[in-house]
């Protein structure tokens, strides 16, 4: 069987590196202003939650301490048991393998749809999109959380890294999807020094993670991040 499914693209950074990758989420968002960003917009209290690429089920348990039911799809198997075993003790949390193209779901079943920080949404992801509009019911609302790679030292770290990402163009597709957007100042804040540069590594290459750590004082970088969202 495949470690991962067809369709998927690879997420390097936790498919390769799950431990580290788990100190990145901790350290992410110390302030929680995602989760408030989101629920100001539609809360989920006693909802059906999706979360849409959920990795190893870090905000799983979160999610569902307020939502009627919370479903995590996920492409990588590895990921896929993480998160069960995480969830095992929560009833109202289940963990599919699957990709946002297919999403093993019926048609108007979920409330609100989370994704959080893949970098390769934008052109492309279409089909995604397709089956975000197919799950959700009236009234509810889908969230895409990413990194904004036009602003702040990270960002430009990222394009470095990444040189075929245009975040204009990104800007602009998902203008013309109809969905919305707004900036987040996020910061990570972390309790050892390793762990900060382990995660700098994890993200970036080995020259710009270099560079990244050299330019990064103490425990905390700035993570400028953006909120895209769309009420259906």
């Amino acid at each position: 069987m495949p470690r991962f499914m067809k369709g998927a693209i690879p997420s390097p950074n936790i498919w390769n590196t799950p431990h580290i990758y788990e100190l990145e989420n901790r350290a992410v968002d110390p302030d929680g202003r995602v989760e408030a960003a989101m629920a100001a917009i539609r809360p989920w209290t006693g909802a059906t939650v999706l979360d849409i690429g959920c990795g190893s089920g870090y905000h799983l348990p979160a999610l569902s301490a307020t939502a009627a039911r919370v479903i995590g799809v996920e492409p990588h198997d590895d990921l896929v048991q993480l998160a069960r075993r995480r969830c095992r003790p929560l009833p109202n949390v289940e963990v599919h393998p699957a990709t946002a193209q297919a999403l093993p779901l019926p048609d108007a079943s979920v409330d609100v749809a989370v994704a959080r920080w893949a970098y390769f949404f934008g052109p492309g992801c279409e089909p995604g999109l397709a089956e975000l509009s197919r799950v959700l019911r009236p009234g509810g609302a889908a969230f895409v959380i990413d990194l904004d790679a036009g602003r702040g030292a990270f960002g430009r770290w990222f394009s470095r890294t990444v040189p075929s990402y245009s975040a204009r163009a990104v800007e602009d597709f998902w203008s013309r999807q109809g969905w919305q957007s707004r900036p987040l100042d996020l910061r990570m804040s972390f309790e050892r020094r390793a762990d900060l540069e382990a995660v700098l590594r994890i993200e970036f290459t080995p020259e710009v993670a270099e560079q990244a750590i050299a330019e990064t004082p103490g425990l905390e970088l700035a993570y400028p991040n953006v909120l895209r969202w769309k009420r259906f």
